[in-house]
This record gives structure tokens, C-alpha cells and sequence, in this order.
């Protein structure tokens, strides 16, 4: 079996997200657990990233069924962005439940909405990748309370307050002279 080398220096299978299912087929309704964790680079989406090199961690149970089989359970990953408020940094752990079906191609039982069965073995990296894709935050906050920019100054007010005049609404300023008459 061919190996990379890991973030830590350790040894890891070059394919850590090839599952053999050929005893799992034999009958209808047996499980297994499978935890299986790697290395799944370029994963982005609208200004979220999952760090390169970062491990993706997938714990399934995966279920044969008639032509295929059913795989159940939770996907993780980290990632980082920036606030959508004030622009700090931004990091979190994506947790995605899935349930998908993995099925032959072609032939009695094929499924071209499932992921592929090939031969004896399935990818749960496409699965994987999937999963993180559609699981990250689209507008990442840095806490939930963030304030965020002074949209006059800059200023960050989350840390100090500005001492800026919101602009008057120029829809508003023939009203204005009714509030304010020349002295």
C-alpha cells in the first residue's frame, strides 16, 4: 500500500478514503463502521477555507443494500475566513451529517444520482469533499455580538466606539428644515 507522509511526520495511506466492501455485499442488511481520516486539499468556498493539509475526519456506518450501499453518519473539518463584520479572523469546525447511497454505474442496480460502487470498493472522498462544500458558513461571524466597522472612519467597535455622525438620509433634509427653523 502506498504511504504519504503526514502533518506530524507519521505515515499515512496515499488513498486513506478507499473502503473495501466485497465482505459487506455478501448479505443484504450487514453494517460496518468505518472512521476513516486524510488530507483533502483545495476545499473553498466564498471566502471560507478549509486550511490545506488540515485532516478531514469521516465516521460512517455504511449498510449494504440491494446493489449498493447506504452510508450514514458525520463528516468534520476545519476552517478559516473573516468576520462579515469587521474583518477579524474567523475559525470554526465544520460538522456535516450525511446519508448517501453508493451504487454500480450501470447494469440492474445503477443510480446515477448515487456515488460510485466500483467493482469491491468505494471513495468516500467525494463524499467527503461534498459534504465540507455544502457545510461551511456562507457569512462567518467572529462572535454572534460583533459590532463591526465604523462605516465613516474604520474603526473597529468592537474594541473602542467612534465618535462619527451617522450621514443624514438625503431623502429626509427637506424635513429637516422643519425641525431645525433659522433662528
Amino acid at each position: 500500500m502506498a504511504t504519504a507522509l503526514g502533518q506530524e511526520g507519521t505515515r499515512r495511506p496515499a488513498r486513506p478514503f478507499i473502503v473495501q466492501v466485497a465482505a459487506l455485499r455478501k448479505a443484504i442488511g450487514t453494517s460496518r463502521h468505518e472512521h476513516r481520516d486524510g488530507i483533502i486539499n483545495g476545499l473553498a468556498a466564498v471566502g471560507v477555507v478549509v486550511p490545506d493539509g488540515s485532516v478531514t475526519d469521516v465516521d460512517l456506518e455504511l449498510t449494504s443494500d440491494p446493489g449498493g450501499i447506504t452510508a450514514q453518519g458525520v463528516v468534520k473539518a476545519p476552517w478559516t475566513s473573516e468576520c462579515r463584520r469587521c474583518g477579524g479572523p474567523v475559525s470554526g469546525m465544520v460538522e456535516a451529517d450525511v446519508r448517501e447511497r453508493f451504487a454500480p454505474t450501470t447494469g440492474r442496480y445503477a443510480d446515477e444520482d448515487a456515488y460510485p460502487l466500483t467493482g469491491d470498493e468505494i471513495d468516500l472522498e467525494p463524499l467527503a469533499r461534498d459534504a465540507v462544500l455544502l457545510g461551511l458558513p456562507l457569512a462567518p461571524l467572529c462572535r454572534e455580538e460583533c459590532r463591526g466597522l465604523c462605516p465613516v472612519c474604520g474603526t473597529d467597535l468592537n474594541e473602542s466606539p467612534c465618535t462619527c455622525q451617522p450621514a443624514g438620509d438625503p431623502r429626509w433634509s427637506a424635513l429637516d428644515a422643519l425641525r431645525d427653523p433659522p433662528a
